[in-house]
């Protein structure tokens, strides 16, 4: 077994430990509402959660062609498998530090910073692809502005339709309606998150010469998707915690307007072969949700709290990544 091999073993390994990561870490985030407001049952919001993460990861690859050739460019780089462990090593990190303390921090910024990071403690700053690294951090920058306004409208069409109606019927409706919401949210999230992995598993296999071209091989996706799934099925209680409680009160119909619109924002990226946040575009539609529901009944601390470890989750997660670069290289 040649030590080419070996390195892009231990990648595929080290990218299917994120991916099953992300599925506890992130998917959490997608059936909290449906578990706050007892919709779904926690083990029954879990299965469905499973089920949807891999057959959304099943059904694109646009997100991590992005992945593959947008940030840096994997025919050029030199100690790229070094790059990669590192960039891995410094994203698994992050979300395990902010999944532990029950922060909804962004598996997404977390890979995305890092791999910037390794590739610029690499090469220096020339290295990255600029024109699709901004246009990556713009959609990671407005996808949850655009989640929270489209939250409020939403809230705000609802309130209008269905002001005259009786509250508590309404609610046990939405209940309803809420779980094939939340099937929808998850789907949503396979779409984009688990793509990430898949696109990371590609540069290696091209920075290795194990292929030639951008394309995402079936296995590759397929292996992901699990790890996903797997991952959702693991739980990850602390961020539905967060999310699904310390925003607002969740009730059946504010949970329908979030994940309507979590939805119809995640699935709007992927189809634009954008990587975005899941975990910022969910909890920026409650915040809207919250917002033009009672905007006094927002928990604003904690919203705090998660803006300022979204802001914060580039840079740490590039510097862990760039000194996990050196401390590869002075080693290897």
């Amino acid at each position: 077994m040649n030590t080419l091999f070996i390195i892009t073993l231990t990648i595929v390994i080290l990218a299917v430990i994120f991916d099953f990561i992300n599925g506890f870490h992130d998917t959490a985030n997608a059936i909290a509402t449906s578990v706050s407001t007892k919709a779904l049952q926690p083990r029954h919001a879990i299965i469905l959660a499973s089920v949807m993460n891999f057959v959304g990861a099943m059904t694109f690859t646009g997100v991590a062609k992005t992945i593959t050739k947008d940030i840096v460019d994997p025919f050029v780089l030199e100690n790229g498998s070094y790059i990669i462990i590192a960039a891995l090593i410094a994203a698994i990190a992050w979300n395990l530090i902010t999944w532990y303390y029950g922060i909804p921090s962004s598996s997404s910024h977390a890979l995305i910073g890092a791999i910037a990071g390794a590739a610029i403690a690499s090469a220096g700053f020339k290295i990255l692809n600029y024109s699709g690294f901004i246009t990556i951090l713009k959609a990671l920058l407005l996808s949850p502005i655009i989640a929270f306004v489209i939250g409020f409208i939403i809230y705000s069409i609802f309130k209008v339709v269905f002001k005259n109606n009786n509250l508590s019927k309404t609610n046990q409706r939405f209940r309803r309606i809420q779980i094939v919401t939340a099937a929808m949210q998850a789907y949503s999230h396979g779409t984009n998150d688990a793509q990430k992995a898949m696109g990371i598993i590609t540069m290696a296999l091209i920075v290795n010469n194990f292929q030639s071209t951008g394309d995402i091989q079936l296995w590759a996706q397929f292996i992901c998707a699990l790890a996903m799934a797997l991952g959702t099925a693991a739980g990850g209680w602390r961020i539905i915690k967060t999310v699904g409680g310390k925003i607002m009160k969740i009730r059946p119909v504010n949970g329908v307007a979030a994940d309507v619109t979590g939805a119809l924002v995640i699935v709007g990226a992927t189809f634009l072969h954008l990587p975005v946040s899941t975990t910022h575009v969910i909890s920026s539609s409650i915040l809207g949700v919250g917002s033009s529901h009672r905007v006094k009944g927002v928990k604003w601390g904690t919203a705090q709290r998660m803006i300022v470890t979204w802001v914060i989750t580039l840079p740490i997660s590039a510097t862990l990544a760039g000194l996990c670069y050196l401390a590869i290289e002075f080693f290897f």
